[in-house]
């Protein structure tokens, strides 16, 4: 099908950041933060057609997106978003899903929720498939997945935990994203969906899969004016610490961008699920059955909330007390309000 040119007299305006990303090895360049918040702006404002916004992504995704570019994508998505204003202790993305491993994040999650920080998390389903993604668990943790923002709110003030979906938080960025089986690659959509922060929480927690966004997406946050922050290598592309392996933070403390390696947990490595049966991770979350790597994912994912959290910074510290939360969850019981908050810290 041969599209109708309706610009044969004028460019259109989005071409020339078509230009600047296409003009190949010698004449290309990255964008800058104005020039990549006005052009996403456009994208998200519908003023873009279809084949400037995919052209647009694959150049971007070929050249690997700068800081200065995803720091002014996020921008234009922030300035769409209506977001109200919600105080949360954590802003924690979940875009990728889980493959070969529980979603035992979604316990550290809820456990920090019990014990009155409050945690907003947001991410997306369905973009790439053979994925159990968040808001398919959910529901059977006792959770609904909001459906608008005031459900949201009330969902934060009553449990301390709220989960709004990328379609509701951002309709076309959520049709981007699932653009991800059309294009058969990712694009930079996957990347900076994760540093939004909507409702600007005192830390956020994301997770890339491929460890060279680690610094990328550390500078973006700085950028953005984050001032506490932590990127991991997240165990299938979701913000939880595999206890098989050694864990790099790429953080900010108070402004400041640090570095910090967490040591490997278990010396053997556990072999992946042959499926993954949720009345079983339910049953590890009551207590019915143990499941060695699991409950150190969920424990060493508790110690890093809690570094991010500036509960502690000191990493045998940060664990004890990740333990000791693990061992008094009490998985029949929703998250409690902030003013019953656990003298525990």
């Amino acid at each position: 099908m041969v599209m109708k040119n309706i610009y044969k007299d004028a460019e259109h305006p989005f071409a020339k950041y078509v230009r600047i990303l296409g003009k190949g090895k010698t004449g290309s360049r990255s964008l800058t933060f104005e020039e990549a918040r006005d052009a996403f702006r456009m994208i998200l404002d519908g003023e873009t057609l279809d084949v400037q916004t995919g052209a647009f992504l694959m150049l971007l995704r070929v050249k690997e997106e700068s800081p200065e570019e995803l720091a002014g994508f996020v921008a234009a998505t922030r300035d769409w978003i209506p977001s109200p204003d919600i105080a949360v202790d954590l802003d924690w993305s979940s875009y990728a899903g889980k493959r070969k491993h529980y979603p035992w994040f979604l316990l550290a999650a809820l456990i920090l929720a019990q014990n009155g920080y409050r945690v907003f998390m947001h991410g997306a389903s369905g973009h790439t498939v053979n994925r159990l993604y968040t808001e398919n668990v959910l529901p059977s943790l006792g959770f609904p997945v909001c459906q608008h923002w005031i459900q949201a709110q009330l969902q934060l003030q009553q449990y301390q935990f709220a989960y709004l979906p990328l379609r509701v938080l951002c309709p076309p960025l959520d049709d981007l994203i699932q653009l991800r089986n059309v294009m058969g690659v990712r694009s930079p959509v996957h990347t900076l969906s994760r540093l939004i922060n909507p409702l600007n929480a005192r830390c956020t927690l994301q997770a890339i899969f491929h460890p060279a966004y680690r610094e990328s997406h550390q500078h973006a946050a700085s950028l953005l004016g984050y001032a506490n922050s932590m990127v991991i290598k997240g165990e299938g592309g979701e913000f939880e610490r595999n206890p098989d392996g050694r864990c790099l933070i790429k953080g900010i403390c108070d402004g400041a961008l640090y570095e910090d390696e967490w040591p490997m947990l278990f010396e053997a490595r556990h072999d992946p699920e042959e499926e993954l049966d949720l009345e079983h991770f339910l049953a590890v979350w009551r207590g019915d059955r143990a499941h060695e790597y699991g409950e150190m994912a969920v424990i060493g994912t508790l110690a890093m909330a809690l570094q991010g959290l500036q509960v502690t910074s000191d990493q045998e510290e940060a664990l004890r007390r990740a333990r000791e939360l693990w061992n008094n969850r009490d998985p029949g019981r929703k998250p409690i309000r902030g003013e019953e908050q656990m003298s525990l810290f």
